[in-house]
């Protein structure tokens, strides 16, 4: 099994804490039980199949104008 490093991630995400919420609102997917993983799993744990989704570029996310402005006030 490959090491996954935050090193990986750095031309996915603007910032670390972004790859936090997605990869936790994935997981959270992933764990439920009618749940199906969108990459070939390699391992149990919901959070390494949500980070191994987006490192394959299964996953992707959005920001918003009004995320923006409710968070630079």
């Amino acid at each position: 099994m490959s090491e996954i490093s935050v090193e990986k991630f750095r031309d996915k995400f603007d910032s670390l804490y972004r790859l936090v919420i997605v990869a936790s609102r994935r997981a959270t997917q992933v764990a439920k039980p009618d749940s199906r993983p969108l990459v070939p799993v390699r391992s149990k744990k919901a959070t390494i199949v949500a980070l191994e989704e987006i490192l394959q570029g299964k996953v992707s996310y959005e920001i918003d104008a009004s995320d923006e402005e409710d968070y630079v006030e």
